[in-house]
Protein backbone atom coordinates (compact mmCIF):
# COMPACT_ATOMS: atom_id res chain seq x y z
CA UNK A 1 0.00 0.00 0.00
CA UNK A 2 1.54 3.42 -0.70
CA UNK A 3 2.87 5.41 1.73
CA UNK A 4 4.29 8.41 1.29
CA UNK A 5 4.16 10.02 4.99
CA UNK A 6 7.87 9.88 6.81
CA UNK A 7 8.09 10.52 10.70
CA UNK A 8 11.18 13.53 10.60
CA UNK A 9 12.73 16.48 8.63
CA UNK A 10 15.81 14.45 8.23
CA UNK A 11 14.15 11.34 7.08
CA UNK A 12 12.15 13.79 4.49
CA UNK A 13 15.56 15.44 2.68
CA UNK A 14 17.03 12.33 2.78
CA UNK A 15 19.52 12.25 -0.23
CA UNK A 16 19.50 15.95 -1.45
CA UNK A 17 23.73 16.05 -2.14
CA UNK A 18 26.27 18.87 -2.90
CA UNK A 19 25.57 20.72 -6.15
CA UNK A 20 21.54 20.16 -5.96
CA UNK A 21 19.36 22.05 -7.76
CA UNK A 22 16.37 23.18 -5.16
CA UNK A 23 12.93 24.67 -5.88
CA UNK A 24 11.39 26.34 -2.97
CA UNK A 25 8.26 27.61 -2.95
CA UNK A 26 6.47 30.66 -1.49
CA UNK A 27 5.46 34.07 -2.13
CA UNK A 28 7.62 36.11 0.12
CA UNK A 29 7.35 34.12 3.64
CA UNK A 30 3.81 32.88 2.15
CA UNK A 31 3.55 28.94 1.42
CA UNK A 32 7.39 29.00 2.49
CA UNK A 33 8.45 25.01 3.38
CA UNK A 34 10.34 26.99 5.87
CA UNK A 35 10.77 24.04 8.48
CA UNK A 36 12.20 21.88 5.49
CA UNK A 37 14.82 24.81 4.66
CA UNK A 38 15.78 25.25 7.76
CA UNK A 39 16.53 21.42 7.81
CA UNK A 40 18.18 21.15 5.27
CA UNK A 41 20.29 24.35 6.04
CA UNK A 42 21.88 22.11 9.25
CA UNK A 43 22.13 19.01 7.12
CA UNK A 44 24.64 21.49 4.81
CA UNK A 45 24.83 19.97 1.21
CA UNK A 46 26.96 22.47 -0.47
CA UNK A 47 26.81 24.60 -3.80
CA UNK A 48 23.07 24.26 -3.91
CA UNK A 49 21.18 25.95 -6.81
CA UNK A 50 18.24 27.84 -5.76
CA UNK A 51 15.07 28.51 -7.39
CA UNK A 52 12.77 30.48 -5.92
CA UNK A 53 10.08 33.97 -6.02
CA UNK A 54 12.72 35.81 -3.65
CA UNK A 55 15.85 35.31 -2.02
CA UNK A 56 14.68 35.42 1.42
CA UNK A 57 13.88 37.52 4.40
CA UNK A 58 15.10 36.65 7.72
CA UNK A 59 18.67 35.16 8.22
CA UNK A 60 17.59 33.49 10.95
CA UNK A 61 14.87 31.06 8.75
CA UNK A 62 14.32 30.32 5.11
CA UNK A 63 16.21 30.86 2.12
CA UNK A 64 18.26 33.43 3.99
CA UNK A 65 19.32 30.59 6.45
CA UNK A 66 21.01 28.44 3.69
CA UNK A 67 22.60 31.43 2.17
CA UNK A 68 24.36 32.60 5.83
CA UNK A 69 25.07 29.02 6.44
CA UNK A 70 27.41 29.96 3.02
CA UNK A 71 25.82 26.55 1.21
CA UNK A 72 24.02 28.71 -1.77
CA UNK A 73 26.27 28.96 -5.43
CA UNK A 74 24.11 30.77 -7.35
CA UNK A 75 20.08 32.00 -6.93
CA UNK A 76 17.77 31.73 -9.45
CA UNK A 77 14.62 34.49 -8.73
CA UNK A 78 12.50 37.21 -9.22
CA UNK A 79 13.24 39.66 -6.35
CA UNK A 80 16.60 39.30 -4.46
CA UNK A 81 15.77 42.84 -2.26
CA UNK A 82 14.37 42.27 0.83
CA UNK A 83 17.17 39.98 2.16
CA UNK A 84 20.41 41.64 3.75
CA UNK A 85 21.88 38.19 3.42
CA UNK A 86 21.91 38.02 -0.01
CA UNK A 87 22.38 41.51 -0.89
CA UNK A 88 26.06 41.01 1.21
CA UNK A 89 27.45 38.26 -0.18
CA UNK A 90 26.30 39.46 -3.66
CA UNK A 91 28.21 42.44 -3.27
CA UNK A 92 31.19 40.33 -2.48
CA UNK A 93 31.03 38.48 -5.23
CA UNK A 94 30.20 35.24 -3.22
CA UNK A 95 26.85 34.18 -5.21
CA UNK A 96 25.66 34.34 -8.59
CA UNK A 97 22.77 35.68 -9.66
CA UNK A 98 19.78 34.50 -12.34
CA UNK A 99 17.26 37.47 -12.43
CA UNK A 100 13.87 36.34 -13.66
CA UNK A 101 10.73 38.45 -14.11
CA UNK A 102 7.73 36.50 -12.45
CA UNK A 103 5.63 35.77 -14.79
CA UNK A 104 8.53 34.68 -16.82
CA UNK A 105 9.89 32.49 -13.70
CA UNK A 106 6.17 30.91 -13.06
CA UNK A 107 6.23 30.18 -16.84
CA UNK A 108 9.65 28.52 -17.47
CA UNK A 109 9.24 26.32 -14.13
CA UNK A 110 5.39 25.11 -15.63
CA UNK A 111 7.00 24.27 -18.34
CA UNK A 112 9.53 22.14 -16.93
CA UNK A 113 6.78 20.24 -15.42
CA UNK A 114 4.65 19.89 -18.30
CA UNK A 115 7.83 19.01 -20.52
CA UNK A 116 8.06 21.76 -22.65
CA UNK A 117 11.93 22.75 -23.07
CA UNK A 118 11.00 26.79 -23.95
CA UNK A 119 9.01 29.28 -25.05
CA UNK A 120 8.72 32.69 -26.15
CA UNK A 121 7.50 35.66 -24.55
CA UNK A 122 8.02 39.34 -25.30
CA UNK A 123 8.68 40.19 -21.88
CA UNK A 124 12.28 41.29 -21.45
CA UNK A 125 12.74 41.77 -25.10
CA UNK A 126 15.85 44.53 -25.83
CA UNK A 127 16.57 44.82 -22.63
CA UNK A 128 19.82 43.13 -20.54
CA UNK A 129 17.49 40.21 -19.45
CA UNK A 130 17.30 39.15 -22.68
CA UNK A 131 20.85 39.32 -24.04
CA UNK A 132 22.26 36.28 -25.12
CA UNK A 133 19.12 34.97 -26.06
CA UNK A 134 17.31 33.82 -28.85
CA UNK A 135 14.93 36.42 -30.58
CA UNK A 136 12.14 35.92 -32.96
CA UNK A 137 9.11 37.94 -34.14
CA UNK A 138 5.57 37.02 -34.94
CA UNK A 139 3.39 38.97 -36.25
CA UNK A 140 4.99 42.21 -35.85
CA UNK A 141 6.12 41.66 -32.60
CA UNK A 142 9.35 40.51 -30.69
CA UNK A 143 9.64 37.92 -28.48
CA UNK A 144 12.68 36.52 -26.53
CA UNK A 145 13.23 32.19 -25.95
CA UNK A 146 13.45 31.09 -22.36
CA UNK A 147 14.73 27.87 -21.30
CA UNK A 148 12.44 25.81 -19.00
CA UNK A 149 13.53 24.93 -15.48
CA UNK A 150 13.73 21.60 -13.97
CA UNK A 151 15.07 20.73 -10.37
CA UNK A 152 16.37 17.87 -8.40
CA UNK A 153 14.47 18.46 -5.57
CA UNK A 154 11.22 20.87 -4.66
CA UNK A 155 9.94 21.62 -1.47
CA UNK A 156 6.93 23.20 -0.88
CA UNK A 157 4.22 23.86 1.77
CA UNK A 158 0.36 22.32 1.95
CA UNK A 159 -1.97 22.45 4.18
CA UNK A 160 -3.64 19.44 3.81
CA UNK A 161 -1.67 16.34 2.16
CA UNK A 162 -3.17 12.43 2.52
CA UNK A 163 -0.56 9.61 2.89
CA UNK A 164 -1.00 9.18 -1.10
CA UNK A 165 0.99 12.78 -1.35
CA UNK A 166 -2.55 14.42 -2.54
CA UNK A 167 -2.16 17.84 -1.63
CA UNK A 168 -4.07 20.61 -0.92
CA UNK A 169 -3.19 24.64 -0.39
CA UNK A 170 -4.42 26.86 1.65
CA UNK A 171 -5.43 30.84 0.41
CA UNK A 172 -2.52 32.09 -1.41
CA UNK A 173 0.23 30.22 0.11
CA UNK A 174 -0.61 28.18 -3.10
CA UNK A 175 1.56 30.43 -5.53
CA UNK A 176 4.15 28.69 -6.90
CA UNK A 177 4.08 25.51 -5.32
CA UNK A 178 2.04 23.37 -7.43
CA UNK A 179 3.75 24.42 -10.64
CA UNK A 180 7.53 23.24 -8.62
CA UNK A 181 5.84 19.86 -7.45
CA UNK A 182 5.77 19.07 -10.94
CA UNK A 183 9.15 20.40 -11.87
CA UNK A 184 11.53 18.73 -10.29
CA UNK A 185 12.59 14.77 -9.76
CA UNK A 186 11.91 14.59 -6.07
CA UNK A 187 9.22 16.75 -4.38
CA UNK A 188 8.97 16.91 -0.81
CA UNK A 189 5.95 18.46 0.96
CA UNK A 190 5.71 19.70 4.49
CA UNK A 191 2.03 19.83 5.36
CA UNK A 192 -0.17 21.51 8.99
CA UNK A 193 -2.28 17.98 8.78
CA UNK A 194 -2.04 14.68 7.00
CA UNK A 195 -5.25 13.17 7.29
CA UNK A 196 -6.23 9.34 7.15
CA UNK A 197 -7.83 7.27 4.33
CA UNK A 198 -10.09 9.05 2.08
CA UNK A 199 -9.92 12.11 4.42
CA UNK A 200 -9.32 14.99 1.65
CA UNK A 201 -12.08 15.92 -0.92
CA UNK A 202 -11.20 14.86 -4.12
CA UNK A 203 -11.78 17.83 -6.55
CA UNK A 204 -10.20 20.14 -3.79
CA UNK A 205 -6.92 18.61 -4.52
CA UNK A 206 -4.44 20.81 -6.53
CA UNK A 207 -1.47 18.71 -6.54
CA UNK A 208 -2.01 15.03 -7.34
CA UNK A 209 0.30 12.46 -5.58
CA UNK A 210 1.83 11.15 -8.61
CA UNK A 211 3.68 14.04 -8.34
CA UNK A 212 4.97 14.07 -4.38
CA UNK A 213 7.36 11.21 -3.18
CA UNK A 214 7.44 12.71 0.56
CA UNK A 215 4.92 14.16 3.17
CA UNK A 216 6.15 15.38 6.66
CA UNK A 217 3.42 17.22 8.92
CA UNK A 218 4.58 20.01 10.42
CA UNK A 219 2.63 22.85 12.25
CA UNK A 220 2.81 26.17 9.82
CA UNK A 221 3.46 29.64 11.14
CA UNK A 222 -0.03 30.49 9.79
CA UNK A 223 -1.16 28.00 12.00
CA UNK A 224 0.83 29.40 15.00
CA UNK A 225 -1.07 33.06 14.47
CA UNK A 226 -4.45 31.61 14.38
CA UNK A 227 -4.22 29.99 17.91
CA UNK A 228 -2.90 32.82 19.39
CA UNK A 229 -5.71 34.97 17.88
CA UNK A 230 -8.25 32.48 19.70
CA UNK A 231 -6.46 32.50 22.82
CA UNK A 232 -6.34 36.46 22.79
Amino acid sequence: MIDKRVASLTEALEGIGDGATVMIGGFGAVGQPDALVDALAEIGPRDLTIIANNAGWSAETGISHLMARGLVRKMICSFPKGSEVFKSLYTAGKIELEIVPQGTLAERIRCGGAGIPAFFTATGYQTKLSESKETREFDGRHYVMERSLTADVALVEAWKADRWGNLIYRGSSRNFNPIMSMAAQLTIAQASEIVDGDGLEPNAVVTPGIFVNRVVQVESRVDDLLRAQKAS
